[in-house]
């Protein structure tokens, strides 16, 4: 038997440019773990599990980061799926509470970043480089194959390189134009002037937008999301906990969750954009709709991986806001902001909001616990009931989740 998972309380740090702050990624998960404990009302000495996840910290650095919570010698799970590692920490308190393992789970989430590209990822080089596309130390390097088999590498950071030629093949297949791309930048931009806790709050025009710097042909660096630090954090219980701390007033349901990883169809194609993951994001969506009941339609708000402006409209395919290929005409149409079908991103999203890795799945989840309890401000999307949460990571892994407040 299986019981209901909710999150009760959820938190953040402010993310911000690598080395603006003098901290430590504990200094965050101290900051981002207690908020979300006051936030559920919930002690420390209740928490039962630790589900914690980062990138780029040393191994245990889990069990470092909840030390600032508390000395109570419960288990600490270090885990890391590249950019997906936020939402696999949320994944891994869900199935504890499900399975019925434990009552009351914390899943943090942080990461302490370098300045500049992001590279091929761990074992790949500091900052990536054509050694990330056949150097067998790369987890990631059978997908710069791909790219590189279509079309070449050059100088420019590789992540960028495998999204800027996805968006190249989405422009030569469906017609996309790089207004269009650009369009979910300014959108982006202009979202996160409402969120106190996004690492940019500039609003930019697509004009703006296009004019930036390229980063690699159509993405210019206003389209791209950036390194940052930050952490985030969510407690995560059971029904019988909700009911026996009288907390159904602060509880929103992980209604559905899915977690899916790279299939043949991410490299048979010799694609980009199948091999940056719309086919294990479309796969995790269709199994978190089978699972909770709910669909697209439902969904009032969305908060997804644009780790590229790309990603935002592959992704929008992927989860059947509209059919494969009129992504652009969607984001163009106004549809996926306020006073469209779905807001999407209203926290500014990775490309405003930033993008410390460890922590991004949990800061989505964060935004949308806020929205659907009516506690998001200016950002506020009226009536939202339903929200959705997208979360991708190279190697790969992809995790949607969907949220409905109790």
């Amino acid at each position: 038997m299986t019981t209901k998972a909710y999150v009760v309380g959820v938190g953040m740090t402010k993310f911000e440019k690598p080395e603006s702050r003098d901290w430590q990624y504990w200094d965050m998960a101290r900051e981002a773990g207690t908020a979300a404990l006051a936030d559920a009302g919930v002690p420390y000495a209740r928490v039962e599990q630790a589900a914690v996840g980062y990138c780029f910290q040393p191994s245990t650095a889990g069990q470092r980061a909840v030390y600032e919570l508390g000395l109570t010698g419960i288990p600490v799970y270090n885990l890391n799926n590249n950019c997906a590692t936020g939402s696999t920490a949320l994944m891994t308190a869900r199935q504890f509470v499900e399975g019925g393992v434990a009552d009351c789970v914390l899943a943090l989430g942080f990461e302490k970043m370098s300045r500049g590209s992001l590279g091929g990822g761990p074992g790949a080089g500091a900052r990536g480089g054509a050694a990330d596309v056949g150097g067998a130390t790369s987890p990631v390097a059978r997908h710069y194959g791909v790219m590189a088999a279509a079309h070449g590498f050059e100088a420019s950071p590789p992540t960028a390189q495998i999204f800027g030629n996805a968006a190249r093949e989405h422009m030569e297949r469906y017609g996309t134009t790089e207004v269009q791309l650009a369009a979910v930048g300014a959108k982006n931009h202009r979202h996160s002037a409402n969120n106190p806790n996004a690492q940019f709050q500039d609003v930019h025009t697509v004009d703006e937008i296009l004019a930036a710097g390229t980063v690699h042909r159509p993405l210019t660096k206003l389209q791209c999301s950036p390194t940052s630090d930050g952490a985030a954090a969510a407690v995560v219980v059971s029904e019988r906990f909700v009911d026996e701390h009288g907390l159904r007033g602060r509880a929103v349901e992980i209604a559905g969750q899915a977690m899916t990883t790279d299939t043949e169809e991410s490299f048979a194609s010799g694609s980009c954009i199948d091999a940056v993951g719309r086919p294990m994001s479309r796969a995790a969506a269709r199994l978190a709709y089978e699972r909770s009941g709910l669909g697209i339609e439902d969904v009032d708000v969305v908060e997804l991986h644009d780790c590229f402006s790309v990603n935002e409209l592959l992704t929008y395919e992927a989860l059947g806001m509209c059919e494969e290929g009129a992504s652009g005409k969607l984001v163009e149409s106004g549809a996926t902001t306020y006073g469209g079908r779905w807001v999407v991103n209203p926290s500014g999203g990775l490309i405003s909001k930033g993008h410390p890795l460890g922590a991004t799945g949990l800061a989505q989840a964060a935004e949308l616990v806020w929205q659907l309890r009516g506690e998001a401000g200016a950002r506020q999307v009226t009536g939202a009931r339903v929200g959705l949460a997208h979360n991708i990571g190279l190697g790969g892994a992809a995790v949607v989740t969907l949220l409905r407040k109790a």
